[in-house]
């Protein structure tokens, strides 16, 4: 079994965000960048499954500039075998190559790599778009299993997965080929050991371009302006239950 994991490069987690004075976007000049952390999670049950003897080869795809091979690389020492860049000049901030055409070009690549699974992170942490596993599902007319907590292998057609719904769990039993996004409970990523990292630069990395696969990266969507959030008031005290009830209901006007 092949397992086709896409990652993307994002500002790390740690970094606080910090607006561009035009509005047009996130600054990016100088900023820590690493991979998205619901992919790290998407790597890491790749790469467990193979511990288990389930799955034969791991390969990577990440879509952004020359930079991106370094999140291929932290990939390769979990322990994927092989990456693939798909390179583009697009920024990588908000507003950067939409969710279709994603999807489009993971398209291009599954038809080419043949995988029996794609795991991939539920979103990315830079514009949670939440979208691109569900649309590659429908592009490809495959099932699809969303936010998994759990994910077991029945056999070479029939895989189990348990993901977190409003009400609770929820078991679905889905026919491979499929799609699975990665919720934060499915496992803790792996910290890469340095002789893994030094094996890392030996594994063979792809690059292609999106005009190699005949894909279109041109947006449909136009990002008017970022702002950030309004600065939250501080609190006060009140002496009564009936001055916090007045307060809710004219002040607030939250009753």
């Amino acid at each position: 079994m092949k397992i086709l994991v896409p990652i993307k490069r994002v500002v790390d987690y740690n970094v606080k965000i910090r607006i561009k004075p035009d509005k047009s976007g996130v600054e990016l000049t100088n900023v820590k960048m690493s991979m998205n952390p619901f992919d790290e999670i998407a790597v890491e049950e790749a790469v467990r499954l193979k511990e288990k003897g389930q799955v034969s080869e791991i390969v990577v795809v990440s879509i952004g500039p020359d930079k991106a091979q370094d999140v291929i690389r932290a990939a390769m020492a979990i322990g994927a075998d092989r990456g693939i860049l798909v390179k583009t000049d697009v920024p990588t901030d908000l507003g950067g190559v939409e969710p279709l055409a994603v999807a489009k070009i993971l398209k291009s690549l599954i038809e080419k790599e043949q995988p029996s699974l794609v795991v991939m992170g539920k979103q990315s942490i830079d514009d949670d778009s939440n979208q691109t596993g569900q649309i590659l599902a429908a592009l490809m007319g495959w099932p699809q299993a969303t936010f998994a907590s759990k994910v077991v292998i029945e056999s070479a057609s029939l895989a189990l997965v348990t993901r977190e719904i409003d009400g609770g769990l929820e078991t679905l039993q889905i026919s491979l080929p499929a799609i699975i996004t990665t919720d934060l409970r499915l496992n803790e990523p792996r910290y890469a050991a340095l002789p893994n990292i030094m094996k890392a630069k030996q594994k063979p990395m792809e690059t292609i371009s999106p005009e190699d696969l005949g894909i279109d990266l041109s947006p449909r969507l136009t990002l008017l302006s970022l702002e950030e959030p309004a600065t939250r008031s501080a609190g006060i005290k009140v002496a009564s239950v009936d001055e916090l009830v007045d307060k809710l209901k004219n002040e607030a006007k939250v009753i």
